[in-house]
């Protein structure tokens, strides 16, 4: 394949840049460098500046380590949610999922990721350890596993399940509704609204 001849370094150069962008080949990324050049300039300048400053901006919770706007995301500083109910999960997109079904009430923990040995992620690169703190301190009643149902959240459920097995806390897993090898942020509304409320016992789903 011949490569292409852009008329234009700097089209060029966003391009690459466009093309670095996940699930984005390089047709598509010409395409939306092509866009750009034909939208008004105070949109292109708008739409930079958004970017900009959700890089510089944006926060991780102190809490639950969600993206926020303020060091404690909106979820953990409300006074509504039950601060006793931990909803680990494995990404911010499982967050919003499970907050569109609108059947959980309490708060999140993410990890960042799930253990995975064949892509260099260990326990120590995941928020493990401050989750192990907050059920150590006596402060949760329950932690709700919500992982994908994959080899490697499971395996991280399980690792998290040792961790805090001595603490007097409730582990729950959220029902199989969703399918074995899915991943939690695909599963459809309904389904993941019953595999909150019917969720069982972790020891029990093993």
């Amino acid at each position: 394949m011949s490569q292409v001849q852009y008329p234009s370094v700097l089209l060029e150069n966003a391009v690459n840049e466009f093309a670095r962008l996940p699930g984005i080949g390089r047709k598509t990324a010409m395409r939306l460098a092509l866009f750009v050049l034909r939208e008004k300039q105070e949109d292109v300048q708008r739409f930079a500046a958004a970017l900009t400053t959700l890089r510089e901006e944006i926060h991780y919770c102190e809490q639950c380590f969600n993206l926020s706007d303020a060091s404690v995301c909106s979820i953990c500083a409300n006074a509504r949610r039950d601060h006793t109910l931990v909803c680990v999960v494995e990404t911010v997109r499982d967050v919003m999922a499970i907050e569109n079904t609108q059947q959980y009430n309490g708060v999140y923990h993410v990890l960042g990721g799930v253990i995975s040995p064949m892509d260099g992620i260990g326990p120590d690169d995941l928020t493990i350890q401050p989750l192990v703190d907050k059920v150590n301190s006596g402060a949760v009643k329950e932690v709700v596993f919500a992982l994908s149902a994959t080899m490697e959240g499971d395996t991280t459920n399980f690792f998290i399940y040792r961790k805090i097995a001595e603490a007097p806390v409730k582990v729950t897993t959220i029902a199989r509704g969703v399918a074995v090898g899915d991943e939690l942020e695909y599963a459809d509304e309904i389904t993941l609204g019953r595999s909150l409320v019917n969720r069982q016992p972790f020891d029990q789903a093993m």
